[in-house]
């Protein structure tokens, strides 16, 4: 199939990283540009998942999307988990510099939305705005505290929790419906809330289905650890980027300089919430795992709580957010109240 939209180009960016494959949505050659909103993906997708929202901009505004490395069609490089998302955000920001780019909108969905944070922390200097879409919790994904404590050395969380046939079904390409973990049925029960009438669904199948496999990629690798379930972090690779030991994007308070910010969920998301049904915690204390040691010892994450607390410190500090919640909506804003989504952003953007 045909994977990019008309009205978007598609084409190879080399840096000094990696050689970056950037979807492109040019502002229209009459009109006076407005600034470039740099598009971030998440974790099993691709910049393909941006394309409508990019064609629904005004003509004013250049909208791109980069493809994070082992995603799309960039470059296939290992990802060391040490960095947290340095790995990635590090890229993003080698294509923002090949393409001499200053002042740009980030937004980011997801993992990408802490990939977002992570490049304001380190290149401050590139960023106008910041909007993260169902962010990751600044304290990464699973076994932590509501005030971002370490549970458990991080038991849970990383490499150890992707469903073993999830993973090979992406890696076998599979387009099917027929099993609970197809990435077809993963998307229609975890990336959206409704997803019957949504446009583009085999094209979102076929972006998740670029996520290259490995202990290097997704999901990466594990340890071993005496606490439950069994597994911890591990060093390598996407899902261990997120362990609570590898990323605290809780900094962002101590910026000198602040962009606004603007936080854009869905009520109904099953993969960031205070009751993720991705939290291995969660998932014990509703007995989808055996052996769960109770809320005292393996608490589930509020991730939003964790996300609201650590932007009303950001307000306190100096900067500014809002937060849009969206009814009817479950991990994908931009795709199942696209209308909401681009009036909120073009907003956000417009501010002074």
């Amino acid at each position: 199939m045909d994977t990019i939209l008309e009205g978007i180009t598609a084409h190879q960016v080399r840096t000094s990283r990696l050689t970056a494959q950037v979807l492109e949505r040019p502002a229209a050659a009459s009109a006076e540009a407005a600034g470039t909103v740099v598009f971030v993906h998440g974790n099993v997708s691709s910049a393909l998942f941006y394309q409508p929202t990019m064609l629904a901009l005004p003509e004013h505004v250049r909208a791109i999307a980069v493809d994070l490395r082992g995603f799309g069609g960039s470059d296939t490089l290992p990802v060391d988990a040490t960095r947290g998302l340095r790995d990635f955000s590090d890229d993003v920001a080698s294509v923002v510099d090949e393409l001499g780019l200053t002042d740009v909108h980030l937004v980011g969905w997801s993992m990408g939305a802490g990939v977002v944070l992570q490049l304001l922390l380190d290149r401050p200097e590139l960023v106008a705005s910041v909007t993260l879409e169902s962010p990751v919790s600044p304290y990464g994904f699973g076994s932590t505290a509501a005030d971002g404590t370490i549970l458990n050395g991080g038991a849970g969380s990383g490499g150890g929790g992707a469903n073993p046939d999830f993973v090979a079904r992406l890696e076998a390409g599979d387009t099917s419906a027929e099993s609970p973990t197809s990435p077809r049925t993963v998307y229609r029960t975890a990336y959206v809330k409704n997803p019957d009438g949504l446009a583009n669904e085999d094209l979102w199948v076929a972006s998740m289905l670029t996520t290259k496999t490995g202990v290097d990629n997704y999901p990466g690798d594990a340890a071993t650890t005496d606490a439950w379930p069994g597994f911890g972090p591990g060093t390598r690779g996407v899902l261990n980027t997120m362990t609570p030991d590898h990323l605290d994007l809780t900094a962002i308070v101590e910026l000198p300089a602040k962009p606004r910010i603007l936080w854009i969920r869905g009520e109904n998301d099953a993969i960031v919430s205070d009751s993720s049904f991705f939290d291995l915690n969660f998932l014990g204390q509703v007995g989808a795992i055996p052996g769960w040691p109770g809320a005292e010892v393996a608490p589930p994450q509020p991730m939003v709580t964790q996300t609201r607390q650590v932007l009303d410190a950001y307000a306190a500090a100096g900067g500014t957010y809002r937060e849009l919640v969206l009814p009817e909506c479950g991990h994908s804003p931009h795709l199942e109240h696209e209308r909401e989504f681009v009036e909120a952003l073009v907003a956000h953007l417009g501010e002074d």
